[in-house]
Order: structure tokens, then C-alpha cells, then sequence
């Protein structure tokens, strides 16, 4: 079965555009418990309720506020949040090439396989080769389903892996904490301890296998609910149905036009930015029709509870802020 497409677009760099298409790299691990009312077995769903009065609201009484002050807000219409969000390019466009090394792991967030399509395949592989000899990585912008993103294209053996990152201003500084300083004499190990030590971390050193570690309580839980399900322990529930996304196809291969990137510089970049739009109109139309329409259903509902999304993390060292 094939893997599931979740955006296509392209990736561009230049004045070249290699069509691709992102495939979600991580899966949820933890036990995800639903509530139900357990005299019926029917999900349980969360109510609207004025924290004041302890009344449940219409959610056409529910308007957006952000809070500048204590206590103060600024309403902002559904109009107003559609305008605001970024116009959708179908473009991962690089904004500048880093060593890899100059980026630490506590900016990378969320990693997408990339896997090209449209006959970008050579291209593809070049850009992939280019930068695993170069011990580069692609700095890019991205937006999907109308959110922005910074993001990481890395080199990962026969893949590019597009890694969502954080913002800088969402990284805090490590100052303030009690840290032992490097270098410092009375922090400085003797000569055994240090000996000491790497024959310590030599002896459990090893390959790394990412399928010898499990979620123990997942595991336990699961064990748990097998037995049970044996059992006949078991009730039936009816879960509403989910609508399918769609996404745009609209893509430009520019991949002839490498040479003339190279003497282009900083104006072909701006070049290939003019060549997206143009060829990906109609994507942007129906991509502020989207948002449009998500920012008049959102709503904010009290007590709601969102699944905490896996984070991960890749490639290690220092110089963080200047990579973002």
C-alpha cells in the first residue's frame, strides 16, 4: 500500500523547483484513552462554558479575543484571522544553506519524509547528495494548512527529511541556570575520573537501534486490553466520521534552470519566488478559501484537551540562533 501523500508542492532553491510530496515520519506512541459515558458507551464530548456564569454558550456568542494586557483584550474577527494567514505557495523555499552541525537538536520539532514526484527524481537526488557531501542542510519557509513554518531539509540516506522547527523567540536561553562552567578548575575531573568515565561509556556504547526501546506503559496497557478483549470484556462504540483533506497539485519543474541560478544569485531566488506564484494561482485561491472558512468555525472551548504531539530531534552541536 502506498504511503499517504499529506502536501505536494515543491521544493525551491534558486531558480530550480524539484516536485514533491511530504509523508508523515512519526507515529503517536502513547495509550490514548477516549471518554465515555459508561452508561450507554456513547463518546463524551466537551461543552462551551462561561467560566463566570457556569453556562453553556451558542458558539455563534463565541467571538476571538488575544490578551495584551491583564485582563484586556483585542477582538478580532474571523475576517481579520483569515487575512492574517500566510498566503499558501506550495513551495518549500530555501532561504540559505547552513553546516549542519550549527543547528541544535532543541530547535527541531516535527520531521516529514520527503519523496519527489512529477519525474523530479534526478533533481531530487542531486540536491539530497549535494548537501550529505557538503554536510549542508536547507534552511526554508513553508506553510501548511495555513500555518507557517520554519523548517529543516536534511539529508537522511536515501531521503530528504523536511524537520519543522521552532521559532527563535520560542527557544529559551540557557542562562540563569545553575550550570557548572566548562574549563572550570574546581568542576575539572582528575585524570582516573575521566579515565574512569570513558571506560564506562565505551562499555555501554553500541549501534544504534531505535527497536530494542519501547513505551513500557504502552506496552502494559496494551497487555492489558488484550487480555480483557480475550475475555469478552468489550463494548461497542460509534465514532463520528472524519472528512478527507484535499490538497493542490500545482507545481512548476524548473529544474533547467540551475545553471542560470548559479549566476543569478540572491535575484534568481526572487525569480523562482515570482515563478511559484504564478504557477500556483489557483492553489492560493482555494488556500484563502480554506482558511477562510477555518477561522469562522474555530472556536475555543473551556476544558478541552489536545493530544500531545511526539517531538523529535536530529543532528546535534551549537550556534542555534544563527541557523534560525
Amino acid at each position: 500500500m502506498a504511503a499517504r501523500t499529506i502536501w505536494k508542492g515543491a521544493i525551491s532553491f534558486g531558480l530550480v523547483h524539484i516536485p514533491v510530496g511530504l509523508h508523515t515520519a512519526t507515529t503517536e506512541s502513547g495509550v490514548d484513552f477516549d471518554w465515555l459515558d459508561k452508561r450507554s458507551m456513547d463518546p463524551v464530548g466537551y461543552k462551551r462554558i462561561n467560566k463566570r456564569t457556569g453556562k453553556e454558550i451558542d458558539k455563534d456568542n463565541i467571538v476571538k479575543g488575544v490578551e495584551y494586557e491583564d485582563g484586556k483584550y483585542v477582538i478580532v474577527s474571523p475576517d481579520e484571522i483569515a487575512d492574517a494567514y500566510p498566503r499558501t505557495t506550495q513551495t518549500i523555499e530555501i532561504q540559505q544553506f547552513v553546516d549542519a552541525t550549527d543547528v541544535s537538536f532543541v530547535y527541531l520539532e516535527r520531521p516529514y519524509y520527503v519523496a519527489p514526484i512529477n519525474k523530479g527524481h534526478k533533481v531530487y537526488a542531486l540536491l539530497r547528495d549535494t548537501l550529505a557531501k557538503t554536510g549542508k542542510i536547507g534552511i526554508a519557509k513553508v506553510v501548511i494548512q495555513t500555518k507557517q513554518h520554519l523548517a529543516a531539509l536534511i539529508p537522511s540516506g536515501d531521503a530528504l527529511v523536511l524537520n519543522l522547527m521552532r521559532w527563535g523567540d520560542e527557544v529559551k536561553s540557557f542562562e540563569g541556570l545553575d550550570l557548572p562552567k566548562a574549563g572550570a578548575k574546581n568542576m575539572t575531573p582528575s585524570a582516573s575520573e575521566l579515565k574512569m568515565a570513558k571506560m564506562l561509556v565505551q562499555d555501554m556504547s553500541g549501534e544504534w537501534d531505535p527497536e530494542q526501546y519501547q513505551d513500557e506503559f504502552k506496552a502494559a496497557v496494551m497487555e492489558l486490553v488484550e487480555k480483557k478483549a480475550r475475555a469478552g470484556k468489550t463494548e461497542t462504540v460509534i465514532e463520528p466520521q472524519e472528512e478527507s483533506p484535499t490538497y493542490a497539485d500545482n507545481v512548476i519543474d524548473l529544474t533547467e534552470l540551475l545553471q542560470r541560478s548559479l549566476k543569478g544569485g540572491k535575484g534568481a531566488s526572487r525569480a523562482a519566488s515570482s515563478a511559484g506564484k504564478a504557477g500556483n494561482g489557483a492553489a492560493k485561491k482555494a488556500a484563502k478559501s480554506a482558511a477562510k472558512k477555518t477561522a469562522a468555525k474555530k472556536t475555543k472551548s473551556t476544558g478541552s484537551a489536545s493530544k500531545a504531539s511526539g517531538k523529535t530531534a536530529a543532528k546535534t552541536a551549537s550556534k542555534a540562533r544563527k541557523a534560525a
